[in-house]
């Protein structure tokens, strides 16, 4: 009986909601996603390597999957606050 207790306490503190912002805030980085590819590069030099260069590209499923940023956001906070989004989603200008 004590273990269904502890059970019960592990999975209502698994379904916690999070704040509305929070939500927003990383949804939000999932829609920019959704935009299309995100890439970077660094290039550099230092007097004890020299030169160096390193870059990133990274495409999301969600993207290759053409959904819209705006649903992916509000379905995201949907998911995580079982609320509508409080504010529109901040995206990049393209």
């Amino acid at each position: 009986m004590r273990w269904f207790a502890v059970l019960a306490a592990m999975a209502v503190t698994a379904c916690t909601l999070i704040d509305p912002n929070h939500a927003a805030d990383r949804c939000e980085e999932r829609a920019r996603a959704a935009q299309g590819p995100e890439a970077w590069v660094e290039i550099g030099a230092n007097s004890s390597s020299g030169t160096f260069a390193s870059g990133n590209i990274s495409v999301s499923s969600d993207f290759l999957r053409g959904l819209d940023p705006v649903a992916v956001y509000e379905r995201c906070v949907f998911e995580l606050t079982g609320e509508l989004p409080i504010r529109p989603p901040v995206l990049r200008d393209l």
